[in-house]
């Protein structure tokens, strides 16, 4: 999962950035620390999540939040503050925040609301995700096939997870390779591609479909 971090506070962002990408949670995470570098980044990258604070510079955290809703965009807010009012926290969820965490805050805590934004946005019930024999575990960062636990590295744990919740879409490489990878990362030409041949190595030659000039999909489970 490839999240954008919006806050200006520099020992709590990357403290964020640093437990989010840990091999525990393995996320993709971009830091931007002002309202306007964030309005921009969600315009022209794709990501799955915002972490918004409210106080920021530039731009403040609600008018970010209420620009992207009068736009359309759907992606799941979560926003962070030192505001504790009723008043605020009703403010950020009518202009269409998803959850509301307030500093300071325990990391488990922030990944486990992750968690569950992300379970709620893909409309599913339990944590546990499931494709025929495969079963992954977001909050644990397993993947069992056939009973079996199969060993993942974080990029493939993402893409694999990806497929499955988009499981009978078609997902472009630059869709795939913008969820698994930040702006920091240096990416090979070739990198999704690599990717893909090591989930088929785990799950199948057949598991993941080549679209020719497209993308990758996998067939939906009927």
């Amino acid at each position: 999962m490839r999240i954008l971090l919006i806050e200006d506070d520099e020992l709590l962002g990357k403290g964020v950035c640093d437990g989010l990408t840990l091999l525990k949670h393995g996320y993709t995470v971009d830091w931007v620390k002002d309202g306007v570098s964030g309005y921009q980044a969600i315009k022209n990258e794709k990501f799955d999540m915002i972490i918004l604070d409210l106080g920021l510079p530039k731009m403040p955290g609600y008018e970010v939040l209420e620009k992207i809703r009068n736009e359309g965009k759907t992606i799941p807010v979560l926003i962070l503050t030192a505001r504790e009012t009723i008043e605020d926290r009703v403010k950020g969820l009518d202009l269409g925040a998803d959850d509301y965490l307030i500093k300071p805050f325990d990391l488990d805590e922030l990944c486990a609301r992750v968690r569950a934004l992300h379970r709620r946005f893909n409309a599913r019930a339990e944590n546990l995700i499931r494709h025929g024999d495969i079963v992954i575990n977001p909050a644990a960062y397993i993947v069992t096939y056939k009973d079996e636990h199969v060993n993942m590295t974080r990029r493939e744990f993402s893409l694999l997870q990806k497929l499955v919740e988009n499981a009978g879409r078609v997902l472009s490489r630059d869709s795939l390779a913008q969820t698994i990878y930040g702006w920091e990362d240096d990416v090979d030409s070739n990198a999704i591609e690599v990717h893909i041949h090591n989930l088929r190595k785990k799950f199948g030659s057949k598991f993941i479909k080549t679209i020719r000039g497209i993308g990758y999909m996998i067939v939906k489970n009927r």
